[in-house]
């Protein structure tokens, strides 16, 4: 079970993947960002 309560989608990790590619993230650098829908941090 995924703590938000949906199962995590490739559209998922590629808005994640096109968001880091953006000007939007232009400062962020050497950052682990997990796109499991809270899996980890539970």
């Amino acid at each position: 079970m995924h703590p938000l309560g949906k199962p995590i989608r490739p559209q998922d990790a590629a808005n994640a993947a096109l968001f880091l590619a953006s000007d939007l993230a232009s400062n962020i650098t050497g950052v682990l960002i997990p796109v499991d829908g809270g899996y980890t941090a539970a």
